[in-house]
């Protein structure tokens, strides 16, 4: 799943011709905005990815992503539970099945100390700017031990798609998926605003980036999240189906 942890929650557009310049392709239409002469992808459209225009060093001033770089995040709820949530990037990598050697970035969810939720997300960023989601390992633990490891997948397995987190030049009203394995996760997101202002524990923030994600196998639940500047993923509030509040603590610069 894609968390605060903001690992990718996630309207059907017919193929384009992209530019010939580009060397990736992605499946997009009229209805999802463009970003650099390319769509961005939707629902479950095939995407063909050419590693050799991707980076593991990840600079999108909307979440920058060096090795090192840390978050530390308190989610709260209505009925009082608190979890602190700890994302690091770390200095590893992965070939991804489609070939894209992606960033790992370790997320650790605890409450009271204890594991609820220990995930490694995969992130690499294309020629474009675009920060694109290929996959994660997660695992959600039960007094100790690993409960379930749904919601894990790879691009490119089992029909896996990768999909945008963060699109270089984010505008409003562009919509994207986040990421695609059917019936597993198929979170989305669409850009609201680029003016908002938000208060978390770690600082004040203007001109903020809003989006509202969501996902078709969770209809009633409509989650939005803040990006600031030079930072990231600052705030998340559950609007509907929950009462959750994620925001961000403290944040250190990776190297």
């Amino acid at each position: 799943m894609l968390a605060l942890v903001f690992s990718p929650r996630s309207t059907a557009i017919s193929l384009v011709v992209l530019a010939a310049a580009l060397a990736i392709v992605a499946c997009g239409g009229d209805d999802g905005a463009s970003d650099g002469g390319q769509s961005l992808p939707q629902d479950g459209d095939q995407v063909d990815l050419d590693p050799a225009d991707f980076t593991t060093q990840i600079d999108n001033p909307w979440w920058p992503m060096e090795p090192g770089a840390r978050w530390v995040y308190r989610e709260t709820d209505q009925e009082g539970s608190v979890q602190r949530d700890v994302v690091t990037v770390t200095d590893k990598t992965k070939r991804i099945a489609n070939g894209v050697e992606a960033r790992v970035v370790h997320d650790v969810a605890t409450e009271d100390g204890e594991p609820i939720e220990i995930t490694d997300d995969w992130y690499a960023q294309g020629s474009d700017g675009n920060i694109w989601y290929l996959g994660e390992d997660t695992a959600e633990y039960e007094n100790g031990k690993v409960a379930t490891r749904a919601g894990s997948f790879e691009a490119g397995v089992d029909g896996a798609q990768a999909g945008v987190i963060m699109p270089a030049d984010p505008q409003v009203g562009q919509s994207y998926r986040q990421e695609y394995y059917k019936g597993h996760a198929e979170d989305e997101a669409k850009n609201l605003s680029l003016e908002e202002q938000v208060g978390v524990p770690f600082g004040h923030f203007s001109d903020v980036l809003e989006t509202a994600e969501s996902n078709p196998l969770e209809p009633k639940v409509d989650e939005h999240k803040f990006f600031a500047k030079g930072v990231g993923p600052v705030l998340a509030l559950t609007l509907s189906g929950g009462s959750d509040r994620e925001e961000l603590l403290s944040y250190t610069e990776g190297k």
